[in-house]
């Protein structure tokens, strides 16, 4: 059964406990699987990249002056890493005919 508005683990699980024929438990330890390999990797710094669906990317954003808008006082953003995620084109037409 799907959530409304938000694909969960629990979808995914259920997705594949119908349509592979694994129990539910082991349907969902896939799911959780797949999830863990994708941290370990973003978190060794490595892109994951799903063919076919789009590419998780780590950028390195550089110190930089921000300001408050509310009392224009300049302040230092720290440097940090950060995930972005782009669109494979075959997701992007999807979600374009589907509209």
């Amino acid at each position: 059964m799907r959530s409304v508005g938000t694909l969960t683990r629990a979808d995914l699980a259920e997705s594949i406990n119908r349509r592979v024929g694994l129990s539910r438990a082991d349907s969902l330890g896939m799911v959780e699987s797949i999830l863990d390999h994708m941290c370990e990797a973003l978190a060794e710094g490595e892109n994951v990249k799903i063919s076919g669906f789009g590419t998780f990317l780590l950028r390195d954003k550089a110190e930089r002056v921000g300001r408050n808008p509310k009392t224009g006082i300049e302040v230092p953003i720290t440097p940090r890493r950060v995930m972005t995620f782009r669109a494979s084109q075959m997701l992007k037409d999807r979600i374009a005919a589907s509209s």
